[in-house]
């Protein structure tokens, strides 16, 4: 049974709210004013603090300060319950670290949903935490920049060619990408009068290679050292993998490859958007079980939750939600989010 503390100065309001609380199956402690609240969270360490604004001895923003500067307290969820509806009030408590804000007078279904989005959240990330610790054991670092992608790229194969030399031939299985890390090399085809066209040349620090995640396919032109050169190979499978697990970086690599690698750049975009409608529908099954609601009722979850818990940037949650609105894959109005279709969503995550 989660625990929940409520502060409130307004004693029919207080015992009201507090049987309510209890009939959904929550353990209640109340306080009657902030200073009182902040004793008590700091005592019961509850799982979720609800908390009115406007009280003597102290104001709900001062004990929001108060328990955020607490390392024991400062993890607890913090949910304002005010009849302050301007929205320099709800502002001023967003942005001092509350995380939801509902005005008086609420609907017992709208505090109930924001009680349990935010307790989900809690849940999750903790799983996400525990799960993250496990795979620590066996450390991987994570790739942030093309810098990283560079010095992950250097533990694959090393090649070493001569002037002349050809690294790959037109027409040949289409199987590597490669980083010069040493040297230049020219990519070029022969014209339909047999003169041999310079399509690209790529110094050190550039990719080039393959262009195409296909299993069957083809180089288009030959890649030919000019000089002395050394490369990493990187087996198109391996470079999926790497840009799986490290999204971000995707759209980087599309920019530093311009025209060189034309074929690659869908297949990069489509990885990218795929991740993160992935990661979408993913947070959005783990919100919905974890308030344990039947799938297709409707859930109460910030944007905001959603986006830190997926994440991702919120303006790209925002989008994707759209697209599965567009899609038919659930409804929107408001905060609530309804799931139409939540086998579609299963095989997206």
């Amino acid at each position: 049974m989660k625990k929940v503390l409520f502060i409130e100065d307004d004693t029919v309001v207080r015992e009201n709210t507090a049987e309510l609380l209890e009939l959904a199956d929550y353990d209640v402690v109340t306080a009657a004013n902030g200073k009182a609240g902040v004793a008590i969270a700091k005592q019961e360490l509850p799982d979720i603090i609800l908390c009115d604004i406007m009280m003597p001895e102290m104001d709900g923003y001062g004990v929001l300060q108060a328990l955020a500067g607490n390392p024991e307290t400062q993890q607890i969820p913090f949910i304002f319950l005010s009849a302050k509806t301007e929205h320099k009030d709800i502002r001023k408590g967003m942005d001092l670290g509350a995380d939801d804000y509902l005005t008086k007078p609420f609907e017992e279904e709208e505090l109930i949903s924001a009680i349990e989005s935010r307790l989900a959240k809690v849940s999750i990330l903790r799983k996400f935490s525990k799960n993250q610790k496990v795979r620590t054991e066996q450390p991987s670092q994570k790739i942030n920049s093309l810098s990283d992608l560079r010095e992950e790229v250097r533990k694959y194969e090393q090649q070493t060619y001569k002037a002349g030399e050809t690294i790959y031939e037109e027409g040949k299985q289409s199987n590597h990408f490669y980083f010069v890390d040493k040297g230049v090399v020219k990519s070029h085809r022969m014209d339909e009068y047999g003169k041999d066209l310079i399509t690209s040349v790529y110094k050190e620090g550039d990719f080039f290679g393959n262009t195409s995640f296909s299993k069957a396919n083809a180089y288009e032109e030959y890649a030919t050292a000019m000089e002395e050169t050394r490369v990493y190979a990187v087996t198109k499978e391996e470079l999926k993998g790497i840009l799986v697990h490290n999204s971000n970086i995707t759209l980087d690599l599309i920019d530093v490859m311009g025209d060189n690698i034309s074929g690659i750049k869908e297949q990069l975009l489509e990885m990218a958007y795929g991740s993160v409608r992935k990661k979408a529908a993913r947070t959005i099954l783990l919100f919905s079980q974890k308030i344990r609601r039947h799938p297709t009722q409707s859930i109460r979850i910030s944007r905001s939750d959603l986006a830190s818990v997926a994440g991702m940037a919120s303006e790209t949650l925002i989008r994707t939600l759209s697209d599965f609105k567009k899609e038919g894959l659930l409804e929107i109005e408001g905060r609530n989010i309804k799931l139409l279709d939540v086998e579609a969503l299963k095989k997206m995550s």
